[in-house]
């Protein structure tokens, strides 16, 4: 009986393994990938879906005609700030909805994103369901 043809590893089989080892470490990296990047602005992105957060602290809202509302309250853009920590004081875990209208400029929301980051609030971008 010829034992030589049983103690060899055919190629496929060893590759097959060897493959399996890539995917794993490819699946690996992308899992840790976004934790690399620490100094990021945290922003929670809600889909256009319809779904809504069920956890809302606080909404600030910005009309086309560049007016800031807390809430339904009207304040001004250099009041905001000290307004939102006397809100948001003694919450736990705070979370900002912010509403921006359609053409509202960019530096608007990012002015409120920025307060946000500053004080370490979490801040949710609101958008138009489908």
């Amino acid at each position: 009986m010829n034992l030589r043809g049983r103690n060899k590893i055919s190629p496929e089989f060893s590759m097959s393994s060897m493959t399996d080892i890539v995917f794993l470490l490819l699946i690996f990296f992308m899992l840790t990938s976004p934790a690399i990047t620490p100094e990021a602005l945290d922003l929670i992105l809600p889909k256009a879906k319809g779904k809504t957060t069920t956890k809302q602290n606080i909404s600030v809202s910005i009309t086309k005609d560049l007016q800031i509302y807390i809430n339904k309250e009207r304040v001004t853009n250099s009041s905001l700030e000290q307004r939102l920590k006397a809100e948001l004081a003694g919450v736990e875990d705070p979370t900002i909805i912010l509403r921006a209208e359609e053409g509202v400029p960019i530096e608007k929301a990012v002015n409120v994103m920025d307060i946000a980051n500053r004080n370490r609030y979490k801040i949710v971008l609101a958008v138009k369901p489908d």
